[in-house]
């Protein structure tokens, strides 16, 4: 029963994560006005709002208009559902769950926004590093050294970066890796930074040998750090525990 109202709320949340990805960019309140149709403007009546089914039964367009919806709508709702479902299986009615939906939603969001936009936005970024120590001090999860050391640590690693290259990286995915310290302290923020880097650099030479972008094109790098977040949320301790048993050996 419990995983039920996990999945449900987590589809809920996501219809709300698509209207700050439609609007959190705009600067546009995300509270009024309700919702419409970006093509002719009619109101979206809330039958025609209910997460993943109006979607299927409206055949993926607008009653109105028929103008298409873009299929980004079912999945930020779909996948944000699944991983509160995974966050649930692993940590269950604790605290932790909590801690872990909200950064999930947060890097949702993130990649979402950075995929259409190019950009990471600061109104999620900072108050999630604010989050990130409130709820590891209010847990007891991380100490407040381990929290402090992620957040240097994961900011610090693209600062050098952004100074080196002279801006190859943009002040976002610095923010966002301070980010990812905050909630997952600095050994397992390592982790994530690490399986982020590997992923969107793995990714960037492909597209470039395919010829799809060139070594100049800007590949939005911060989808790659939020999956190495969520990766390091589920695995990030294990990982760390089985590399450092290896340097005992």
């Amino acid at each position: 029963m419990g995983l039920a109202v996990v999945v449900v709320f987590g589809l809920v949340l996501g219809s709300f994560l698509n209207v700050v990805i439609a609007r959190l960019p705009e600067r546009r309140s995300l509270w009024a006005p309700r919702s419409a149709c970006p093509g002719c403007g009619a109101p979206i009546a809330w039958y025609d709002n209910v997460p993943l089914l109006s979607f299927a039964v409206l055949r993926g367009r607008c009653r109105a208009c028929a103008m298409p919806i873009p299929w980004r709508y079912p999945l930020v709702e779909a996948i944000t559902a699944a991983l509160l479902a995974l966050a649930w299986l692993e940590f269950g009615p604790t605290p932790e769950f909590v801690v872990a939906a909200s950064f999930l939603a947060a890097l949702v969001a993130i990649t979402v926004i950075d995929l259409r936009h190019q950009i990471i936005p600061d109104a999620i970024t900072l108050p999630g590093i604010l989050a990130g120590i409130t709820a590891n001090v209010a847990t007891r999860h991380l100490s407040w050294a381990d929290v402090a050391l992620g957040i240097v640590l994961g900011g610090g690693v693209f600062f050098v970066i952004i100074v080196v290259s002279r801006g190859g990286m943009g002040a976002g995915d610095m923010k966002l890796g301070a980010m990812l310290g905050a909630f997952l302290g600095w050994k397992i923020a390592l982790f994530a930074l690490m399986f982020g880097v590997v992923l969107g650099g793995a990714w960037a030479v492909a597209l470039i040998a395919l010829g799809i972008r060139g070594r100049k094109d800007a590949i939005p790098f911060g989808p790659f750090l939020a999956l190495g977040g969520a990766a390091a949320l589920f695995w990030g301790e294990g990982v760390v525990q089985w590399y450092v048993a290896g340097l005992r050996m």
